[in-house]
């Protein structure tokens, strides 16, 4: 289905006035390909961040929202995922509604580099190593000191995290890794 809205560019610089969004695009190229996390892995992900009433919890490349649905669920913290693809951001929601939790976690379509990160205390990523290490100094400028930072598998390179997770039973060791916003961060 095509949705069309009107261009926020004056039409003479451009071919025409109307631009089309299909609205079960991604908003461009994702940078890792959807691939949910497993039932264990989120366990982990959940006692690193142990995330509280208090806490704003984002969940960068959100993919279908089970990992900041469980964390608002076990917390009644409030949540927020974003993801490209409309269609994953559509099953998030649907999933948020399922759980009973719709009320207290919102999904957006946006890009995670574009994303206003500023009220987060706990933000979720399930993403690669060269995206993580491309994501890591708006991360450190944008969260207040203390936020955590819960990446499964992958980690940011020379960044060491504060703490780690191993989870056997697979082929190679599965690790899950927790950062926390030093005071010193650059702001």
């Amino acid at each position: 289905m095509l949705l069309i809205a009107s261009c926020r560019y004056p039409a003479r610089d451009l071919p025409g006035a109307w631009l089309q969004i299909d609205r079960d695009r991604p908003l461009r190229q994702p940078d890792v390909p959807y691939e949910p996390s497993s039932d264990r892995a989120i366990g982990a992900m959940l006692e690193l961040a142990a995330p509280h009433r208090e806490d704003v919890i984002y969940d960068l490349g959100c993919g279908d929202g089970r990992v900041v649905i469980d964390a608002v669920r076990l917390s009644g913290a409030r949540g927020v995922g974003v993801d490209l693809d409309p269609k994953l951001v559509r099953l998030a929601q649907a999933n948020a509604a399922r759980a009973g939790v719709s009320g207290h976690v919102s999904f957006y379509t946006r890009d995670l580099f574009e994303t206003e990160l500023r009220e987060a205390s706990v933000v979720f990523l399930f993403l690669w190593p060269e995206i993580n290490r491309r994501l890591l100094p708006k991360l450190l400028r944008e969260l207040r000191p203390g936020a955590r930072i819960v990446s499964n598998m992958h980690d940011m390179g020379e960044y060491a995290p504060t703490r780690r997770i191993t989870l056997q039973g697979g082929p190679q060791p599965h690790h899950v890794y927790l950062w926390v916003v030093p005071d010193s961060a650059a702001k």
